[in-house]
């Protein structure tokens, strides 16, 4: 798995999407703290995790849009599954490279919270919470799109299909908030990464929604091993 690491790693700096996808996040993140916080003379920075939720539905897909569908468009998708490595390894291997990708761009985001604790008083609990909590949903989209990829040998559709499930994903709760029916609007509840992310931001430690995150990336690393596999003996 230390090898699909690294050669997916290296990557996405040679290739230079890495680059990119750092450059955009950070000046999307930037321009809002500077719209806001500057703009309006806060030492608040909380609602930027709000931001990068939602920047993340449109980001995350076209930095991993490329994990599975390049791979099988130009066949060396082979040349991974012919590897003395199981499907999860090799998963497991381009999740992680997307996941050290994503966390080397929020790390640009660290310079926030120190202007905040120079010019005002943050609570470092729910300033640890909201980080956590970003780290978790980033490994949820990522699976996500990772599956997607696995789909289809278009980067564009895998990208389209990424950015719907995951929007679904983040909207469920507010599409279904109003809904007569109870049952649904209690499974549309449990499942909106909005409802699981609101203690987070709130500074509240919650197993569950811990748990939330966790098993939802863990399903889809599994489904797309599900998917490779199936492809691997075909």
């Amino acid at each position: 798995m230390t090898a699909i690491y690294k050669r997916e790693l290296r990557s996405y700096f040679t290739g230079g999407i890495g680059y990119v996808y750092c450059a955009v996040f950070a000046l999307v993140m930037n321009i809002v703290y500077c719209m806001n916080s500057i703009g309006y003379y806060q030492s608040g920075f909380l609602y930027i995790f709000n931001i990068m939720l939602i920047a993340m539905i449109l980001l995350i897909p076209v930095m991993t849009m490329r994990i599975w569908s390049e791979e099988k468009k130009q066949k060396t998708d082979q040349l991974l599954l012919t590897a003395p490595v199981t499907t999860m390894q090799i998963v497991l291997g381009k999740f992680w490279a997307a996941m050290t990708v994503f966390i080397i761009s929020l790390a640009l985001t660290l310079v926030y919270p120190l202007l905040a604790y120079l010019y005002g008083t943050p609570e470092p609990a729910i300033t640890i919470g909201n980080y956590v909590a970003i780290i978790l949903a980033a490994g949820a989209y990522i699976a996500i799109s990772q599956f997607m990829s696995s789909l289809t040998e278009s980067q564009i559709v895998s990208a389209l299909l990424s950015m719907l499930t995951l929007s679904m994903f983040f909207f469920l709760n507010l599409i279904f908030t109003n809904t007569d029916i109870d049952f649904i609007s209690k499974i549309a509840s449990f499942l909106s990464i909005i409802t699981r992310y609101v203690n987070f931001y709130r500074g509240i430690f919650s197993f569950s929604d811990v748990v939330y995150f966790i098993s939802l990336t863990a399903v889809f690393l599994f489904f797309t091993s599900r998917v490779i596999e199936k492809r691997r003996w075909s």
